[in-house]
Order: structure tokens, then C-alpha cells, then sequence
């Protein structure tokens, strides 16, 4: 009998420190983190740019880490599903969410999302950058943006094509009509993809979707960029002019990608996953890769990473309350 007690203490001491609780139930950082496969969460379906961002991420991190990485994905209620489950998923560090700017899009949109974007959440790092462009059909007479919003009159509107209601193309839309005063129509498609088609046929006059996927078609001839919503003008097309160098202010959109851990999890656990991504964007064939789709790859401390996505939460929640958008 008291062989029997021994051994099961010692099996509950062996769970207790591998899941990384105390006996009280509290999360403890554990100093040969990661003992077990990683999870990262996916908001989107397979085969888009934060999918591919987080499957090369965490390739790189697998090796580094010496343990499997698993990237899953959980599609639906634009990002929201996914994030739910790691809000309520146990804060250890073993399962983390790749998230883009929608993520701080979300709450100004949803009122009844399930969790609080800035309480149920620890930002990790930043890793990329991507801009959304403004694209035109390449025989569109549409040269310039201040051609585009020339064309923009009341009583006919410009409809522009976007990736979907409330993404930051939607809202990078509205942000130029506020700031020109210009008149136009949102026609909203569900993902990019979608909408480039249209807009490559001519049966939209005008599109604003992320700069990677419209880049080929740029190159291709079958576009017209008339300008990208960074701050600076992107690497992946440095011929086209920002909003801001066309005397537009106040359309500054240049969505980030990155990765967030359920609130409490450790900081020691929190501060290794940082140290361990921030080298592996640092590689130059990591950077080459990212740059190749269309990314621009960036590194932070979670102390500026978790400040930038309050703010956008912030503003962009201003927006959408000024805009009247609401999905629920």
C-alpha cells in the first residue's frame, strides 16, 4: 500500500511539472520549456498569407526549439473562433495565436466576441508588415489616386472591391473617404482573392487589397497600382507612392502579423518565445522567404507589440463606431 502511494504522488508530481502547474492550480514558468509539442492557432483557412507566415515560423521554431510544432487552423466569424479557443486555452505557453490586424479590427465590429482582446491576451511579438494597395484595371483611365478620387462624385459614387466587411481594406476604404471628403461605395467580397478578380475584369472600378496578393498581377500588367496605405513605401513595390505622398493624411494601414499567448502565461516563457522568433526573422533566408511573399519582416519586444494592438484597437474602434459598423 505504501509502495502504491509512493508511486502515485510521484506520478502527479511528473503531470504537475509537465503541464507546468503548481499543486494550487497556478501556472509556473518551467526553465526547460517547451517539454511538448507547441501549438499555433491559425484564424484564417490554409493557404493565405498569415497561414504561410505562421507555417514558415514555425518550421524555423521546431527546429530551434527541438520540438514539433503544430499550426492549426481554425477558420471563422473573421478570426474569432480561433481566438477564443487560446483565450481559454491553459497559459503555459503551448498554445499561441497568429493573428493580423483584424484581430484589433474585431472588437469595434462584433459586440459579443466570447473574450476581451486586451485582458485574455499576451503579446509575444511582431513579425511582419504587409500594406494593402490601391489597384485599378490595367485599362482603367484611372492613373493617379487623385484621379480616382476626381472620379469619386456625389450622386456616383466609386465603388471600390475589398477582402470583406471590417477588414483592413474595407477600413482603409473608408479612412480615404474621410480624409479626401471623396464619395465612395464599398463592395465588399469574401477574401481577396475574389475580389482581384473582379477588379482585374473591370466589373469594379477600383480595389484596395493586400499589396502580396495583387503584386503578380501588378507585374503582370493586368493591374494599375495607384498607391500603398504604409507609412513607406513597400519593398515588394517601391515605385508605387504611399496615400501620404499624395497629400493624403490619415490613411496609414499597414497591417502586422503576429503572435499572441492566452493572459498569464509566464513571463520567463513569454520572454523565450520572443528571444527564439526575433532570431529566426533575423535570418537572412527567413527575410528573403517573408519578402518573397509579399512580407515585411519586423521583430519587437512583447512590451511594443501588446502597446500596438491596444492602439489599433483603440482607433480602429473609433472608426468603426464613426461608420456605423456593426456584424452582430
Amino acid at each position: 500500500m505504501k509502495r502504491l502511494l509512493r508511486s502515485s504522488l510521484a506520478l502527479s508530481a511528473l503531470s504537475l511539472a509537465a503541464c507546468g502547474n503548481s499543486p494550487s492550480g497556478e501556472v509556473v514558468a518551467d526553465a526547460s520549456f517547451p517539454t511538448h509539442p507547441i501549438t499555433i492557432v491559425v484564424t484564417f483557412p490554409p493557404g493565405g498569407g498569415t497561414d504561410l507566415l505562421a507555417r514558415r515560423i514555425g518550421a524555423s521554431l521546431q527546429e530551434q526549439l527541438g520540438q514539433p510544432v503544430v499550426v492549426e487552423n481554425r477558420p471563422g466569424a473573421s478570426g474569432n473562433i480561433g481566438a477564443r479557443i487560446v483565450a481559454e486555452a491553459p497559459p503555459d505557453g503551448y498554445t499561441l495565436l497568429m493573428v493580423n490586424s483584424s484581430f484589433a479590427i474585431n472588437p469595434g465590429v462584433y459586440r459579443n466576441l466570447g473574450f476581451s482582446p486586451k485582458r485574455d491576451f499576451t503579446a509575444v511579438i511582431n513579425v511582419a508588415f504587409v500594406p494593402s494597395v490601391f489597384v485599378v484595371p490595367a485599362a482603367s483611365p484611372l492613373v493617379q489616386l487623385d484621379d480616382a478620387l476626381a472620379a469619386a462624385l456625389p450622386g456616383k459614387p466609386l465603388p471600390f472591391a475589398s477582402c470583406g466587411n471590417g477588414t483592413p481594406q474595407h477600413l482603409a476604404g473608408e479612412m480615404l473617404a474621410r480624409s479626401s471628403g471623396a464619395v465612395l461605395q464599398h463592395v465588399p467580397y469574401k477574401g481577396c482573392g475574389p475580389a482581384l478578380t473582379d477588379v482585374t475584369a473591370g466589373q469594379v472600378g477600383m480595389g484596395i487589397v493586400t499589396a502580396s496578393s495583387a503584386a503578380p498581377l501588378i507585374a503582370a500588367g493586368k493591374l494599375r497600382a495607384l498607391a500603398v496605405t504604409s507609412p513607406a513605401r513597400s519593398p515588394l513595390m517601391p515605385t508605387v507612392p504611399t496615400v501620404a505622398e499624395q497629400g493624403i493624411a490619415g490613411v496609414a494601414l499597414d497591417q502586422w502579423h503576429g503572435l499572441l499567448a492566452p493572459a498569464a502565461t509566464p513571463p520567463a516563457v513569454v520572454e523565450k518565445l520572443n528571444a527564439a522568433v526575433a532570431k529566426i526573422v533575423r535570418r537572412p533566408d527567413v527575410q528573403a522567404s517573408l519578402r518573397e511573399q509579399g512580407f515585411t519582416p519586423a521583430s519587437s519586444t512583447p512590451r511594443e507589440f501588446q502597446s500596438m494592438i491596444n492602439a489599433d484597437i483603440d482607433r480602429y474602434t473609433a472608426l468603426t463606431d464613426a461608420i456605423g459598423l456593426r456584424a452582430d
